[in-house]
């Protein structure tokens, strides 16, 4: 299936979804893409925010997408990659009898599959700024990414890889 079919796919059922893509074979490349994809895609929905706050403060533009690019997308995988293992290893601890990878890709498909609010919350920022508005679009997509990382996470560490 297209990635943006498996997206609307993950809103239904994001435990199904991540084990079809398990049952694919372990492939490092597709978790790599999807963590990438979720940098790109989150590097994108700040260049609203990123604008208003040069346009009210008086910044330069290019500045702060070039520190918002060399983060987001060279750093911030770094940081999913350590994550990822940390959930491994509390899955482990809890009775999870799948693999690394399995947890990689619960996670990384989580970040990617939530990326649609993701962008809501990028526009939110550029248009309206801080406020409730900009919290509650914040607060659900941090609870649609943790519903998908949990099920996901739940799905990949059921089975022995």
């Amino acid at each position: 299936m297209p990635v943006t079919s498996d997206i609307v796919a993950t809103y239904r059922g994001p435990g199904r979804v991540v084990r079809r893509l398990l049952d694919l074979g372990q492939r490092e490349d597709r978790a790599l893409i999807f963590v990438m994809g979720f940098c790109v895609v989150a590097f994108i929905a700040q260049l609203p925010s990123l604008a208003r706050r040069a346009h009210f403060e008086g910044v330069e533009l290019n500045a702060l997408m070039g520190a918002s690019l060399f983060g987001t997308v060279f750093i911030l995988p770094l940081f999913f990659y350590l994550l990822a293992f940390v959930s491994y290893g509390a899955a482990r601890l809890v009775g999870g009898r799948g693999t690394s990878y399995g947890a990689r890709l619960a996670l990384f498909w989580a970040l990617l599959s939530s990326t649609p609010v993701l962008l809501l919350h990028g526009l939110v920022a550029g248009f309206i700024g801080s406020g409730p508005a900009l919290t509650i679009v914040g607060a659900v997509w941090f609870i649609i990414f943790l519903w998908f990382w949990i099920a996901g996470l739940r799905q990949s560490q059921r089975h022995e890889e």
